[in-house]
Parts: C-alpha cells; structure tokens; sequence
C-alpha cells in the first residue's frame, strides 16, 4: 500500500517527530510505499491564492505532486500539535491547497456547490496522531474536542474516508519518558491495526 504521512511541527526535538520517526519506521517495516512529508522542513507554501481555488485550476508542480501523492494514497496518517484547538496554519494551508476539488471531492453534475459533494479518496483509511497539553477531560467537556470533528466529520467523511482514527496525546509539557515511550507503543500498535505488515 501507498501510505502518505505528513508532520506539522516546527520543532525537531518534540515528541510529534519522534511519533512521526515511529510511524514511518512501522510503515515501512510492514512493507508499505511510505510518502512522508514534514511540511515545515520542506517550508510548505501554506497560501492558497485565488487563482487556484477553481477546481480546473493549473496548479504549481509541488502543489500538483502533492494532489497527485494524495490521490494515489492507501492509506493517510497525519501528525501535529492542538494549537488553539486546531492544527497548525501550515497545516491547515496543505488541507486548503491540497483536499481540492477533483482531487478528494467533486460535486454532482448540475450542483453549484451548495450540495453535499462526493469524496474521491481512495485511501481506506486515515489516522491523526496529535498532542496536546490540556487534559483529556478538559479537550471533550470544555471545547468539545474540535480537532475530532475538524478530522473526522469536515475532511475525511467528506472526501470518502470512512475509516477513521484519532488519537491524542496529553499532557505533554509534563509527560515522562515512561509516559512517552508508552504512547509509541500505542502509535506503533495502531498502525499495526490499520497497516499490517504485507
């Protein structure tokens, strides 16, 4: 399987490269094609302009690459932080550029737009690794856990991907290396489960 894997931090020490290190390593010892993006060491251009909004659009060769990657993709895993209840604006320009019109949906004929679109994603799966330092209590009864519906209901449902994973990883401004190496069993655990060894 093709397996794309994105990271959004711009710290190379955090813990969201180390879960990044863990999963291509996993990816690619269950022997899957890995395409593995760290979209601030590449220094992703995270602004869409007008001109490409339409869906017919001509894309710029690293736009189009990454259309195309995504397109092609078995399987999806995403990994970034919970800034302000939502990922990164890096990350955010890649979904805006990227999960485009004739690449992850595409609307009826005779619909304008206003209808419910019908994903193209061929990826059987996506999974979003994020962490964060509120409280798993706190993220679901105060903020009702924006990044789940973000992920979930407004991007991967959307665009055909009903199999879906999320999981977040808190507190990790007070986490031990116990705690850590416990959660990259999990990570590790979890791509086992969605992307098998061959």
């Amino acid at each position: 399987m093709n397996i794309m894997v994105l990271l959004a931090h711009p710290d190379p020490a955090s813990f969201n490269h180390a879960i990044a290190d863990t999963v291509c390593a996993r990816i690619k010892e269950n022997g899957h094609r890995l395409i593995f993006h760290d979209l601030y060491q590449e220094r992703f251009n995270p602004v869409l302009s007008a001109a490409e909004i339409p869906a017919e659009a001509e894309l710029p060769h690293g736009i189009e690459a990454h259309c195309r990657e995504l397109a092609d993709a078995d399987g999806i895993v995403i990994i970034h932080p919970n800034w302000w209840g939502q990922p990164p604006a890096l990350l955010k320009g890649w979904v805006d550029r990227v999960i485009r019109p004739g690449v992850a949906y595409r609307f009826l004929e005779g619909d304008a737009g206003a209808g419910i679109p019908v994903g193209l994603l061929k990826a059987r799966s996506a999974v979003v690794f994020n962490t964060a330092n509120t409280p798993a209590e706190r993220e679901h009864s105060v903020f009702k856990d924006p990044l789940e519906r973000l992920w979930r209901n407004c991007i991967f449902d959307l665009c055909g991907v009903n199999v879906f994973y999320r999981k977040m990883f808190a507190v990790v401004v007070t986490s031990t290396a116990y705690e850590r190496a416990l959660w990259l069993a999990e990570v590790t655990a979890a791509i086992d489960r969605f992307y098998p060894h061959t």
